[in-house]
């Protein structure tokens, strides 16, 4: 292979220096270089790399056929062309491996045209394997440096978890000791409910990073209509005390068919979708979770009465590091929260999408596929319905 920036090498193998000096005449564009023998064409390529090597089949001592095949196994010459030249013996070097014939009695003009485009070919050869090794460099900067966010998200996350969990059981000691004044059990509150959406960041971004490489392995279990009600109220519990000053309202359907899921993602989508819509209502407001069945699946809808979401945030709304311009309360978000939810609820073979009209609330539409008949008719399913 030859460089693109490097003047190319040619080397003539052949008992008649003759036949380099004429080809080097006609093309003063390359190093032409005389090889007598077989034998010296395996010391000199290890000294040049060749873009083009002629095999004269006359060449006196070791056949140029027998030595080829080891020539083309070397990784440093996978860009070389091999032209055999001759009139006899061009059979043995085809098989051996040889790119191309032709004859010996081609006059040098042809033969240097021949040539010439040999050597192109090899240029453009190099140029493209040049890029090529320099997109893999830059793929290999890349992927370390993806190791080293996800390093970090998970150094984060996992040394984040324990503090901030024993940050919350405190508070809550505190909120529940009944000589704390109310002033202060308010401040309490506020705290609380803080470290509990600083958890819920950093949980998110991890699950966003699993679910980027592929490494989240959904858990699937059937839920039934009464467990939808567990795992809704399990993330309302999840979201905290702020709940607590909105109306939750939760209407799900009896008797649905089973959809198949990961009972703790569900409940880890809803406590985003949850807390999504408290943080965009005032205290006082009604927030509305139902689940109703549909044709294939299962349709779970979050409806807030708050301010909605302006028009132009909607399209962006499930990106990470995107968030609503309009909030209520002015608290930062990363948008992890809503990107999650996307990611999970597609990993599931679902899809989510928002409705929303300004000052009129927001609403988010889940909509996860059922089970197909021959899962719904094998053993596990009639033990579950026992």
């Amino acid at each position: 292979m030859i460089h693109p920036s490097l003047r190319p090498n040619v080397f003539v193998v052949s008992g008649d220096r003759a036949r380099a000096s004429a080809l080097a005449a006609a093309l003063p564009e390359v190093d032409v270089s005389f090889i007598p023998d077989a034998e010296t064409l395996l010391r000199e390529t290890h000294v040049k790399v060749p873009a083009v090597t002629l095999l004269h089949t006359g060449t006196p001592g070791v056949a140029l056929w027998e030595v080829l095949p080891l020539l083309r196994q070397r990784e440093e010459l996978a860009g070389t062309y091999w032209l055999a030249v001759g009139t006899h013996g061009l059979g043995e070097l085809l098989a051996a491996g040889a790119d191309a014939l032709i004859s010996d009695m081609t006059p040098v003009d042809g033969l240097a045209l021949q040539v010439r485009t040999l050597v192109e070919r090899s240029r453009q050869q190099g140029a493209a394997l040049d890029r090529v090794a320099q997109l893999q460099r830059r793929m290999d900067t890349w992927e370390h440096e993806e190791r080293v966010r996800d390093q970090l998200v998970h150094m984060l996350v996992h040394d984040l978890k324990n503090p901030i969990a024993a940050v919350m059981g405190l508070l809550e000691i505190v909120m529940d000791d009944p000589g704390v004044p109310e002033d202060m059990r308010d401040l309490v509150k506020t705290a609380r409910d803080e470290s509990q959406h600083l958890l819920h960041l950093a949980v998110n971004m991890l699950d966003v990073r699993k679910i980027q490489a592929g490494k989240m392995n959904l858990k699937r279990e059937l839920i039934f209509s009464p467990m939808f009600t567990e795992i809704i109220e399990l993330a309302c519990g999840d979201v905290g005390s702020g709940l607590r000053d909105r109306h939750v309202r939760v209407d799900v359907t009896p008797g649905m068919a089973p959809v198949s899921v990961d009972p703790e993602i569900l409940r880890r989508v809803l406590a985003n979708l949850l807390s999504n819509a408290m943080k965009h209502t005032i205290t006082g407001g009604v927030i509305t979770v139902r689940v109703r069945p549909q044709a294939g699946g299962v349709q779970l809808v979050v409806q807030d009465d708050g301010e909605g979401i302006p028009a132009e945030d909607i399209p962006n709304l499930f990106a990470a590091f995107e968030q609503s311009r309009l909030t209520l309360h002015g608290r930062f978000d990363t948008g992890m929260g809503l990107a999650f939810c996307k990611m999970a609820v597609e990993e599931h073979g679902g899809s989510i999408r928002v409705e929303s009209v300004r000052g009129q609330g927001a609403t988010f539409i889940l909509e996860l596929p059922s089970l197909p008949e021959d899962d719904l008719d094998d053993d596990d399913s009639a033990d579950l319905l026992v």
